[in-house]
């Protein structure tokens, strides 16, 4: 969780919402990692969770990610928590909840709806309070 957590303090660098996420294998080696690039690269897809699992799947030559957890600090949207699906992850691990737009634990639970092909094994809250407190001071500097 600290690479993820690096990885959202350099999307605040370039003005994106600091968010962070890493992909290790099933050996807990490092695969790879993105911060929020949606500013940067004007792209609405270039969420974290969706730019780690872009590099992982490069990085291990297929998109099939069996055997990989992905670490993110903010729990994923639906658009995340599907690639997460499609992906094959095995598991993911997230910081703080998100109950505007979570999609794994706050308003629905689309890693692990049974009638999906696959499920995704969830633990969620970990460094909670240091996974949203960028988050907090991100939002409230924008709204001053």
């Amino acid at each position: 969780m600290r690479q993820a957590l690096a990885e959202a303090g350099a999307a605040s660098e370039h003005g994106d919402v600091p968010i962070g996420a890493v992909v290790v294998d099933a050996a807990g080696r490092f695969v790879a990692g993105a911060g929020n690039e949606r500013e940067l690269l004007g792209d609405p897809t270039a969420h974290a969770e969706v730019l780690a699992l872009r590099r992982a799947a490069e990085q291990l030559g297929g998109w099939r990610l069996d055997g990989c957890t992905l670490v993110v600090t903010l729990e994923p949207c639906t658009m995340c928590a599907g690639a997460l699906v499609l992906a094959r992850v095995d598991r993911l691990v997230f910081g703080a909840y998100d109950p505007k737009a979570g999609a794994v634990a706050s308003l629905w639970d689309v890693v692990r709806d049974p009638r999906l092909n696959h499920r995704v094994d969830v633990v969620g809250g970990i460094l909670e309070a240091e996974c949203a407190a960028p988050l907090q001071e991100f939002f409230a500097s924008h709204r001053s």
